[in-house]
């Protein structure tokens, strides 16, 4: 889906092109449970939503504006699999029921805390973490190195065209980290491999 097409505000929102990626990362069926982390304006929870028409989506979002903007977007796209949790994680996830998949887009400095309430509440969920700064893509490293964890690391960059005049000229996004944890062949069930 085309950014325009979201209500926006002054929420960060996760690009097309990132989304994209994202989601397929996530290899969702039609009846997934999964929980949206960091769920700013929604724009990954509707598109989730969209693909999962007998599962559900739980946007879990600290901020106000945040939790109006994706229920305004919700609206906006007839999305009904959709439930807004505001609080903060890891605290809030305490509520919801036992995920397939989890979408990470921002963590409030708390990504270890959410991760390990995540592996705990589910060992064989497939969690897709959307990183841009180094120090955070470090810290992650730092933490599936220490927890034995495989991941995939992507980093996607992504550039626009944009009118000079008569030309165009490309602008650059900032890269995005896209990191896919994969639960561990040992622990995996016949069914996810």
């Amino acid at each position: 889906m085309r950014d325009e097409c979201f209500i926006r505000g002054e929420i960060p929102m996760t690009k097309s092109e990132i989304r994209a990626v994202s989601l397929d990362k996530l290899e969702l069926r039609p009846d997934h449970i999964i929980w949206d982390v960091g769920a700013g304006t929604g724009s990954v929870s509707v598109e989730m939503a969209l693909r999962v028409p007998r599962g559900h989506v739980f946007a879990v979002e600290q901020k106000e504006e945040g939790c109006r903007l994706i229920r305004d977007n919700c609206e906006k796209f007839v999305v009904e699999n959709v439930t807004v949790c505001e609080g903060r994680a890891p605290e809030i996830l305490m509520e919801l029921p036992v995920p397939d998949r989890v979408f990470i887009g921002g963590s409030g400095g708390r990504l270890r805390e959410i991760l390990d309430f995540l592996r705990q509440r589910n060992p064989l969920a497939r969690i897709v973490v959307n990183l841009i700064t180094l120090e955070s893509l470090a810290q992650l490293q730092t933490y599936l190195r220490e927890r034995r964890l495989a991941a995939e690391i992507v980093c996607v960059q992504v550039s626009r065209a944009r009118k000079m005049g008569e030309y165009h000229l490309m602008r650059g996004e900032n890269p995005v980290w896209i990191v896919t944890i994969i639960p561990s062949r040992a622990d995996e069930s016949e069914e996810d491999r």
